[in-house]
């Protein structure tokens, strides 16, 4: 069986996204899997490994022209990434010429559409992000309380304070100064959640938060089943969530979030029907399209493959330097 595919990132969030509407069939679990295994691996990967794998499939439900699916490189698949949404939005809008549309995940239908260039050859996407709960039953954790909102957890560190949310994935967040942010402790608190722990059963993703200006963040963030990544929509939507939430901030703003793997903007809305839902605004890279035979990708046999190479990338680092991201 003929496999394309393309190598995209969001934020350095890299991701091998793969279109099973045109293929013979869909996947084994298998089938699968050895494509996770041989195709992500960091070391042994094809193009330096990634993060995961997007795979677009059937919608079945609702106006959504597709459904999304998020498997992470260590073999979980996530309810949702912001990152990865924008990529598919690309390649959803370039394959049926659409501005504007939904696109199915996990837990919700989202609406995205392309947006303008944030540099110069640069293509954006906006996607929504939601939905958004507080509850320990969404997250899940094991406390003595229904919400963590900016409070210390004992069992992590006496000094930070946290607040769990999910968006639908589960975030725990906390604002620090720049030492704190690139400290060892973060790493540990991290790895502690992420592992066997009487809080977060299924783990949890992490990220410290600093506050550059006014509407300005800088997000680091340790996904559950990746590890520290340039970057995560979600965490970034969360955290402005939080920062607007906690520091009474105004709904509607334009926030500019920094990150490892570059720069987002979000708005965070508040809907007295619903709640609260954000907006992520940002790159959707096309670095590499590939294609070649299922058995030649699920083998590693990638000199068999053809691999084409865009200019795409050199946009994005030519993007960043003009907003000089260390």
């Amino acid at each position: 069986m003929n496999l394309k595919m393309q190598k995209v990132h969001g934020s350095e969030n890299d991701f091998f996204l793969i279109d099973q509407l045109q293929l013979e069939r869909p996947f084994t679990k298998k089938e699968l899997e050895d494509l996770r295994i041989r195709l992500c691996d960091r070391k042994h990967g094809l193009l330096g490994g990634a993060d995961g794998l997007l795979l677009i499939e059937a919608s079945k439900q609702g106006e959504a022209v597709a459904k999304m699916r998020v498997i992470n490189s260590d073999g979980s698949e996530a309810s949702m990434c912001g990152n990865g949404l924008r990529t598919v939005a690309r390649y959803l809008s370039e394959k049926y010429d659409e501005q504007s549309f939904i696109v199915e995940t996990m837990f919700a239908d989202l609406k995205v559409r392309r947006a303008k260039e944030l540099g110069k050859g640069v293509a954006t996407y906006q996607v929504e992000i939601s939905p958004v709960r507080f509850e320990a039953e969404a997250i899940p954790m094991l406390t003595k309380h229904n919400r963590i909102i900016d409070e210390v957890i004992p069992e992590l560190s006496d000094e930070i304070k946290f607040s769990a949310v999910a968006v639908p994935n589960p975030h725990l967040i906390a604002f620090v100064d720049h030492q704190m942010l690139v400290s060892s402790e973060f790493e540990r608190i991290a790895a502690y959640v992420n592992g066997e722990n009487p809080l977060f059963p299924d783990g949890i993703n992490v990220s410290f938060v600093e506050i550059l200006g006014d509407n300005q963040l800088f997000v680091r963030t340790y996904e559950r089943g990746v590890g520290f990544t340039s970057a995560c929509g979600t965490a970034m939507c969360a955290s402005s969530l939080m920062y607007v939430l906690l520091n009474d901030r105004e709904f509607g703003e334009t926030i500019t979030v920094r990150n490892v793997g570059g720069m987002v903007k979000t708005v965070v809305h508040e809907d007295d029907a619903e709640g609260y839902w954000m907006e992520l605004i940002g790159n959707a890279s096309v670095t590499h399209v590939l294609s070649g035979e299922l058995v030649d990708f699920e083998t590693g046999s990638f000199d068999r493959l053809l691999i084409s190479e865009t200019t795409e990338q050199a946009a994005y680092i030519a993007f960043l330097e003009t907003i000089k991201i260390d």
